[in-house]
């Protein structure tokens, strides 16, 4: 009797069971071999193109765990289980969650968007979400940038998507923008030619585009020059510093006054 039921036992649940198993085992380890081949191989053709590595990276994953769900459906559905309802289930799983996760949906589309149109990437000097600093990296839901005071600052996506950027590393040219003020008794012409000679001596000065010196206001105070030379992108802050320095030095040896804000102050005597 005992013979009888162990043998029905495993002919009716034994055998059927294991056979399951092994086929959602094997389709599970044989679809995991191939998913792998697969990733390996979008890679290799998205490689060729001249997409960010982060995003290459990022699409190879969302590809893998999708291919990889099918996999694991097929490997349930072969044990029996209702795979139908389950994707049902995990449709309002995902429809939930992102009702909850609006703000992080954002900066995740913002993020693949950044990577996908790259308007700045490693490196780069920019301004945006409020804040300027040099990329250091570019993650799915935020941006890392260090400030010129070596401050790390995390900003997300959306609010660099979703506002002005500005890339100061873009070009490899940029205009430095200077204001020279002078006093209304100075020398105009020999102050025009001193500015003119000093731009012209600075080999780090692009001599294309040309540089514009020029009267450009009659202040309260002072009559102001612009100066605005063009420079590598890399040499814009050594050229205005160092030109700003030179200036007074130079300004004090030609005796060319530099104004500062002042008051003047008349009394009136009034008699009794």
């Amino acid at each position: 009797m005992e013979d009888i039921n162990v043998s029905e036992l495993v002919e009716t649940y034994l055998i059927p069971w294991g056979t399951n198993i092994i086929f959602a085992l094997l389709i599970y380890f044989i679809g995991k071999i191939v998913v792998k081949m697969l990733v390996n191989v979008f890679g290799k053709v998205l490689g060729r193109s001249k997409y960010d590595d982060m995003l290459i990276d990022f699409l190879k994953s969302i590809v893998h765990a999708v291919l990889m769900l099918f996999v694991i459906i097929a490997a349930l559905n072969e044990l029996g289980v209702n795979t139908t309802s389950m994707v049902a289930i995990l449709g309002a799983a995902g429809l939930a969650i992102g009702l909850s996760l609006q703000g992080s949906l954002q900066n995740f589309a913002s993020g693949v968007m950044l990577l996908v149109f790259r308007p700045f990437t490693r490196g780069n000097f920019i301004e945006a979400g409020g804040t300027a600093g040099v990329v250091k990296d570019i993650t799915i839901f935020n941006t890392i940038m260090t400030t010129g005071d070596n401050k790390e600052v995390i900003v997300p996506n959306g609010a660099i998507y979703g506002g002005n950027i500005i890339n100061y590393s873009a070009k490899e040219t940029r205009r430095v923008d200077m204001v020279v003020g002078i006093s209304y008794d100075a020398d105009l012409k020999k102050a025009k030619e001193v500015l003119i000679e000093m731009v012209n001596a600075d080999e780090r000065i692009l001599k294309e585009p040309a540089p514009t010196v020029a009267v450009a206001e009659l202040a309260d105070n002072s009559v102001n020059f612009v100066v605005r030379p063009w420079v590598k992108s890399a040499d814009y802050w050594a050229v205005k510093f160092d030109f700003t320095e030179a200036v007074k030095l130079r300004f004090d040896q030609e005796n060319i006054g530099i104004p500062y804000p002042q008051m003047d102050v008349h009394l009136h005597k009034v008699e009794d």
